[in-house]
């Protein structure tokens, strides 16, 4: 089996955020950055390397989501265990894909992603 250039890489980051029309030009204004809208609760954006998102929620500065890309959500979820982590999000369906989270053993909040 060959892997993809993404398999278990830093593919995306995800931020809570108050105002997503404010994160939009703040981001827009700031650095240039471009956004693809996926309904009223989130917003892709793409600084012209990376990819990221914005979501309603409670806002935890410091707290970026990294999500980590995945050719076999299964066993990167098995792996995950397996070296110590502790599963807080079960895997589930969003447009594109499906994910879990997971902390590590310091209590940072992960998250791997996989294509539908």
């Amino acid at each position: 089996m060959t892997r993809s250039d993404a398999h278990h890489r830093i593919d995306y980051l995800e931020y809570a955020v108050a105002s997503i029309e404010a994160s939009r030009r703040f981001y827009g204004e700031a650095f240039g950055w471009t956004f693809q809208d996926y309904g009223p609760d989130y917003c892709e954006f793409r600084d012209g390397r990376l990819t990221g998102g914005f979501f309603h929620g409670t806002p935890t500065p410091g707290g970026a989501l990294v999500v980590l890309g995945s050719d076999d959500l299964v066993a990167s979820e098995a792996a995950v265990l397996r070296a110590g982590g502790r599963l807080v999000r079960p895997a589930f369906d969003f447009p594109g894909g499906r994910r879990f989270h997971f902390t590590d053993p310091d209590g940072y909040e992960l998250a791997v992603w996989s294509q539908a």
